[in-house]
């Protein structure tokens, strides 16, 4: 019991520890703005922007950035969204061993004393988790006004919660540009098969005209 109310208290102090902000406030999650872009996060990250994986280039540019805050957070990893360099999703997955015990119902205490009274909506949403894998998982709590939604889920194979932090402006765009990259993968796979094959078949020629070269001029019958 003890251990518990020890973790519970982490978390809370995690929490109330943020930039102080009005109650229902979802201007911000901990010292990140939330309509900020790729550079200012990597800037507060301490990353170079060059170090976002490209998820799509077109028909808009996807990427993604992590961050690691520290083996003693109550946080294990942010995974930052951008579409065209704006912020669209941040997913905070919590650290299962600094928030080992806690219930839902601590989670939703301590982040509502920073986010206001939280809705528990009978709803689902697709995430991908941690180590990558899309899952379709229950809202447990949810906190939102007119420009961001903040969702508390937890991932089937994962041990902890997670929450989902989207923009209501672009998140849309952004799955609509997601969906539409993987259809133009689809259709451009047979010829970019082709591509590849005719740089690799490039590639066996030079190397191979480099080698018959070099064993011409040594080559004695």
């Amino acid at each position: 019991m003890i251990k518990l109310q020890v973790l519970v208290a982490s978390l809370l102090w995690s929490l109330i520890a943020l930039p102080v902000l009005c109650a229902g406030d979802l201007s911000h999650y901990r010292e990140f703005g939330l309509d900020s872009n790729l550079v200012e996060v990597a800037r507060q990250t301490g990353r170079n922007p060059e170090e976002a994986k490209i998820i799509h280039e077109r028909p808009a540019l996807i990427q993604e950035l992590t961050w690691q805050p520290g083996s003693d957070d109550a946080v294990k990893e942010i995974q930052y969204s951008f579409y065209d360099g704006e912020l669209f999703r941040m997913m905070v997955h919590y650290n299962r061993y600094t928030t080992e015990g806690l219930t839902a119902q601590d989670v939703i205490e301590a982040t509502s004393l920073v986010y206001g009274e939280a809705l528990k909506p009978t709803d689902e949403i697709t995430l991908s988790g941690l180590y990558g894998r899309e899952e379709t998982v229950e809202v447990i709590a949810r906190w939102e006004d007119a420009d961001w939604s903040f969702n508390l889920v937890q991932f089937k194979y994962e041990h902890s919660f997670t929450l989902a932090l989207f923009s209501k402006r672009l998140d849309g765009l952004a799955r609509t540009a997601i969906n539409e990259a993987l259809e133009l993968d689809i259709q451009e796979a047979p010829q970019r098969k082709i591509d590849q094959k005719k740089r690799d078949d490039l590639a066996k020629a030079a190397e191979l005209e480099k080698v018959r070269t070099a064993n011409k001029e040594h080559f004695r019958p």
